[in-house]
């Protein structure tokens, strides 16, 4: 493990959706998934659900081809260390502590593109919101599995069948179910990761949403999250932009195109361009992005790994 003594951290969050976060411009960091572990490890370390490593495109092998549309690269782990394609409330964090340190500038309008294992994502502050346009999505299910509104069961602890759930790509897997009411969702028991059946190769993330009112904002979702190589977590970016497309399906012709979704971290924004529901180009998130804390690690904590 490649790393120096008094590494410089930081810590931020997006709708309470945590990351320890690595400043590695000139990509010196030996960053293994033991080294994932222990920072997230919220007893031992510094405690998150994942890991978002800064390093530039020219420094970083694997970001090398898009260095030509971006200067930043956002190598994203999940707490177990594994490596994972993109992380919307990540990529939101990312982007603001690049901000703080003076790396990038968001003023006046400007977009800011990111490199990610999902391609590069543009970036741009509206508001007291940090948007990102995630782009292309698609429902693998295609016309038929929306026409169905379903193309996998989901075995939930403490449910008694498994549930019908739509699978939607996001640049990383989902599964959405829609549950009956707000209290089977406060109910349902994810300290185990559900059962998805047909099992995904790479594991899945997996929503659990309540559709809500459609008012003049838009309309709105509660949701919960389980996260593949997480758990349970207080918010997630991508997932959020699954459920709304999941939702954009179940609701029949001319579905809304902007989503409030409310997660226990908070709410995020979802827009979607009109007339899209199997397959799109584009979809921006937008919601916060707080920077906690900044330090270095202990040398004697370093020794300890």
């Amino acid at each position: 493990m490649n790393v120096e003594p008094g590494l410089a951290v930081a810590k931020g969050h997006g709708t309470e959706n945590d990351f320890v976060l690595l400043p590695d411009p000139e990509g010196r960091l030996g960053l293994d998934k033991a080294l994932v572990a222990a920072l997230c490890d919220r007893r031992a370390g510094l405690g998150g659900d994942g890991v978002l490593r800064l390093v530039r495109c020219s420094a970083e092998p694997e970001a090398a081809p898009m260095a030509a549309d971006a200067e930043w690269f956002m190598d994203y782990r999940n707490a177990d260390g594994s490596a994972a394609q993109l992380c919307g409330n990540g990529l939101r964090v990312f982007v603001a502590y690049l901000e703080r340190r003076g790396w990038a500038d968001l003023s006046g309008g400007r977009e800011l593109a990111v490199a990610t294992r999902a391609g590069v994502k543009r970036v741009r502050r509206d508001g007291g919101l940090i948007a990102a346009d995630l782009g292309p999505w698609f429902i693998p299910a295609g016309a038929e599995g929306a026409a169905a509104g379903e193309d996998a069961l989901v075995g939930v602890r403490g449910e008694p069948v498994p549930l019908p759930g739509l699978s939607v790509d996001v640049g990383n897997p989902h599964v959405v179910v829609a549950l009956r009411d707000v209290e089977q969702l406060v109910a349902a028991d994810l300290t185990r990761a559900p059962l998805v059946d047909p099992e995904p190769v790479q594991g899945i993330n997996v929503e659990l949403v309540v559709p809500g009112p459609v008012g003049p904002d838009g309309a709105h979702l509660a949701m919960r999250v389980h996260e593949r190589g997480v758990g349970e977590t207080r918010s997630c970016g991508t997932g959020a932009v699954a459920a709304a497309l999941a939702a954009r399906v179940w609701a029949g012709a001319d579905p809304p195109s902007t989503w409030w979704i409310g997660v226990p971290g908070g709410r995020l924004r979802v827009r979607v361009p009109d007339g899209l529901v199997l397959a799109g180009s584009r979809v921006e998130l937008a919601g916060p992005a707080v920077i906690v804390a900044e330090g270095r690690l202990a040398p004697e904590w370093l020794a300890l790994l």
